[in-house]
């Protein structure tokens, strides 16, 4: 049976070589791709379509769970696992609702790990010990009870916009990120602005740590 295909991406390098060595130790997986800039994933999972993704929720470039929801809709057969520092309910919700398969805590032990990236190959879910199914359940329930969020009516290049801005890039930065024009890229930003009644980048950059977009300072 030949090996499962993966994909590892996350911002540091340690966490990715330590991800690497545990699952080619563990003898079922072959690692064919690294990223550490959340833009780098789908251009990667294109070109070498792997059956299983594997990442962390807070990358520079594009969030996991953009990066997740993006993967998802164009590569519906890939596998993705979130590995992430955060074990809040909200988190795990928004992981899956954005198609993750699977969301597991990175102080996990490596048995526990490896067992995860083989529930999530297998099409099984999995979620990390202490987080429970009926606990997710309950949360979704209130959530889908509440106002609409104004984040899920932005675009995905507004998002793309939102992440590179909230990260003190220019806007010629931002264009040249995502190979449009600056003009595009100052449309997105006032488009996304007014969506979420923001006025000046401090508001955004405040927005996106509050969001997860960004690690808290």
């Amino acid at each position: 049976m030949s090996p499962v295909r993966v994909v590892l991406a996350d911002d540091h390098h340690v966490v990715r070589h330590g991800l690497r060595t545990l699952l080619e130790a563990g003898g079922d997986f072959v690692i064919v791709g690294e990223a550490a800039d959340g833009l780098e994933v789908m251009p990667l999972v294109e070109r070498l379509n792997p059956q299983v993704l594997i990442l962390d929720l807070v990358m520079p470039g594009l969030n996991g769970l953009e990066v997740t929801r993006q993967v998802h809709r164009q590569f519906p057969q890939v596998r993705i696992l979130v590995l992430s520092m955060h074990a809040s309910e909200p988190h795990v919700l928004e992981a899956l609702r954005h198609g993750a398969a699977g969301y597991a805590i990175k102080d996990a032990t490596p048995d526990e790990l490896l067992h995860a990236v083989r529930e999530v190959a297998a099409g099984r879910r999995y979620l990390s010990g202490p987080l429970s199914e009926r606990a997710i359940a309950a949360y979704a329930e209130k959530a889908q009870t509440s106002v609409l969020d104004p984040y899920d009516t932005l675009t995905s290049r507004e998002r793309e916009v939102l992440q590179l801005s909230a990260e003190g890039r220019t806007l010629p930065e931002v264009a040249a990120r995502l190979g449009i024009s600056p003009r595009t890229a100052e449309t997105h930003r006032t488009n996304l602005m007014h969506k979420l009644a923001l006025r000046t980048q401090t508001d955004l950059i405040r927005y996106a740590v509050r969001r997860g977009l960004l690690p808290e300072s």
